[in-house]
């Protein structure tokens, strides 16, 4: 079988038991029926599997009882910056 695009003879080779056809000048990859539904199932039975749900951080210092409470100062700390 020849490419469609530049007319040099395809290849065929051999991927994870799938025949694939393409062209050795321009790269081109031809699939026969079935191919592509065997390669997706292929493909989906070697990638990992999604990472775990992240659980939310409880952050102390946003909790309110967790807050140091400001020490009540005297009349002078509103006057002078210390």
């Amino acid at each position: 079988m020849k490419c469609p695009i530049d007319g040099t003879p395809l290849v065929i080779t051999d991927r994870s038991g799938v025949e694939i056809d393409y062209c050795p000048e321009c790269r081109g990859v031809w699939l026969d029926r079935g191919e592509l539904d065997k390669i997706i199932e292929r493909s989906a039975a070697f990638s990992a599997p999604p990472p775990p749900p992240q659980q939310q951080r409880y952050d102390d210092r946003s909790d309110e009882r967790y807050r140091k409470k400001k020490k009540r100062g005297s009349f002078l700390d509103d006057l002078f910056d210390f």
